[in-house]
């Protein structure tokens, strides 16, 4: 089991940069496929990015390839969220989430993953 906390949300700039932070606790960190999603008023959560256990492969949805990078670091329980090139409709709650540990590869669907943080509002002003 593992429990996720996310800082490093705020207002910022259209074409500004933030980047968020989640930290884990628990000791099977390294044993979870971990992503990223958010989620606007009114809107599905939707997947932006995951990374699987040893973080070399990633996965990215098309609206944030090229100006989102996700990383973990498995020493320290980390996963990171790097936002760059920000837009207004990047707005919405950031979520953490991490898969079962029984599980090796990228969910794509909310229903995938088993454990969330609270989430970190992003908030783009244009």
């Amino acid at each position: 089991q593992v429990q996720l906390v996310e800082t490093g949300g705020g207002l910022v700039q259209a074409g500004g940069s933030l980047r968020l932070f989640c930290a884990a606790s628990g000791r099977t960190f390294s044993n979870h496929v971990l992503a990223w999603f958010r989620q606007a008023p009114g809107k599905e959560r939707e997947l932006l990015t995951a990374i699987k256990r040893s973080g070399s492969e990633t996965y990215y949805a098309d609206s944030v390839k090229g100006r989102f990078t996700i990383s973990r670091d498995n020493a320290k329980n980390m996963v990171y969220l790097q936002m760059n090139s920000l837009k207004p409709e990047d707005t919405a709650v950031y979520y953490c989430a991490a898969r079962s540990v029984y599980y090796s590869d990228y969910g794509k669907i909310r229903y995938d993953y088993a454990y969330w943080g609270q989430g970190t509002q992003v908030t783009v002003s244009s």
